[in-house]
Formats: C-alpha cells, sequence, structure tokens
C-alpha cells in the first residue's frame, strides 16, 4: 500500500494511547475508497454489497472464539508472504490468493471468505486499514462483537481486541453502504470507542 497516503490520514489520529481505549473503534464520517479495493469489488461484487439484514455484530461466544482461532492461524500458514509489487508488478493489487501467496489484505479476504462460509455475517467483518507499529500502511480484518472489535491478522496468530494491537487504525469498510468510513478518536478525546447506534 503505499506510504505516502498514509501519512497524509494520519494527521486524524489522535495522540491519545489505546491503554485507555474503548471495546469498539468509533465509526467517524465517510472516506475514500481505496482503487485497489474498489477494483476488488469490480471483480467480486458480492464481497462489497451492503445486506442490512445482516447484524452488524454478532455475539462472543467460545465457539466464535474457536472459529476465528482457527480461521486466524490456518490461514497465517497456509500462505506464502509477497509484496503485490513482487508478486503482480504493481503497487497494490486485491485479490484472494489462489496461488498461495498474497499480501496482508489477501490474507484478511481469504480469512473473510472462510468465516461467511463458516455462517458468519460478512456486514460483522469489515476490512480495516491501519498504520502498523513501523508507521507502514496495513490491512487487518475487524470482527465486530457485542464485546468488543476483534482483529485478525497475518502478522500474529493470536485474535486481538483492537486497542491490543498498537496499530493506529485509519479507516474500514463501512456497514452502512458500500464504500469506507474514517476511524476516529471519541469526539470528547479520551479513546476510541463505538458511535452510537453501532
Amino acid at each position: 500500500m503505499g506510504r505516502r497516503m498514509w501519512i497524509v490520514l494520519a494527521w486524524i489520529l489522535s495522540a491519545a494511547g489505546s491503554a485507555d481505549a474503548g471495546p469498539y473503534l468509533f465509526r467517524h464520517e465517510e472516506a475514500p475508497s481505496l482503487p485497489a479495493w474498489m477494483e476488488f469489488c469490480h471483480r467480486n461484487p458480492g464481497e462489497c454489497t451492503i445486506d442490512l439484514r445482516q447484524p452488524e455484530m454478532i455475539a462472543w461466544t467460545e465457539s466464535l472464539s474457536a472459529l476465528l482461532s482457527s480461521v486466524n492461524v490456518s490461514v497465517n500458514h497456509s500462505l506464502i508472504p509477497v509484496t503485490d509489487q513482487d508478486h503482480w508488478n504493481v503497487v497494490d493489487l486485491w485479490s484472494y490468493p489462489t496461488d498461495g501467496m498474497g499480501d496482508c489484505e489477501d490474507y484478511q479476504l481469504l480469512k473473510r471468505k472462510r468465516l461467511v462460509e463458516a455462517g458468519l455475517p460478512r456486514r460483522a467483518l469489515r476490512m480495516t486499514v491501519v498504520l502498523d507499529e513501523n508507521g507502514e500502511g496495513h490491512a487487518v480484518l475487524t470482527v465486530r462483537t457485542d464485546r468488543g472489535d476483534l482483529i485478525l491478522d497475518n502478522k500474529t496468530d493470536d485474535v486481538l481486541e483492537w486497542s491490543r494491537t498498537n496499530y493506529r487504525y485509519i479507516k474500514r469498510e463501512s456497514a452502512e453502504a458500500t464504500g469506507w468510513v474514517y476511524l476516529t478518536p471519541d469526539p470528547a478525546g479520551t479513546s476510541l470507542t463505538a458511535s452510537s447506534g453501532q
């Protein structure tokens, strides 16, 4: 993903740490869609269509926890990491890793596909972009549960609460319409929380 884009977007983030953060990320205003995501949606429209009949949040259970962990670990260990530049000779390309290789968003797309096949609602599984511990653009999968937003990531086999990842959250797919929304600090400036109605 383009490093320059992440630097431009970083100004929206608060200097407040995540230690006191709430269990949910706060949905803010509409954000521009990533060109590579738009191309992926053109090729796979069912992956990007929002079904408002589906729940935006799912109940956390022991079986859900086991499913998330199993899918996260199995996908993480089944793919060979490779950049889009090395793989396809382009800066950014979102695709299913059908040849066994991919970068961060490809891992997360496959995880979402497997979770949907296991019966989870796609609307509760949101592709999310962050700045990682090195300030680099990175994609993770957010699973919205009634106990908080959980993160599936190809950098760890652990399914973590978003506030335990040490990432700066930029934006994610909207759960209301096809597109993206910024993730921003609570209006009071104290933490990142769920917006009302989420």
